[in-house]
């Protein structure tokens, strides 16, 4: 797996990790508190907390689980933000 932190420390790298999962969670909730419709509403808030737990679930030391979700979570947050990155 390409590694963009080769040079970054393992603690940092988790830092990204959580720093990518609080925007995206951040997001979620705003969609959540927005949502036209009660179903929409409870969808998102679904994402929330799964997102929670997926952050949960990550060893802080696990460098290779850190670098997938943060890939994963901010191409999340790039769709939800209309960005074609």
């Amino acid at each position: 797996m390409y590694d963009p932190y080769e040079n970054t420390p393992t603690a940092t790298v988790y830092d990204v990790f959580a720093d990518t999962a609080t925007r995206l969670a951040g997001l979620f909730v705003h969609l959540s508190d927005t949502a036209p419709t009660a179903e929409e509403r409870e969808e998102w808030w679904r994402k929330v907390m799964a997102l929670r737990d997926a952050k949960r679930a990550v060893p802080a030391r696990d460098r290779e689980q850190l670098m997938v979700h943060i890939e994963r979570w901010r191409g999340e947050l790039a769709r939800l933000e209309g960005d074609p990155a």
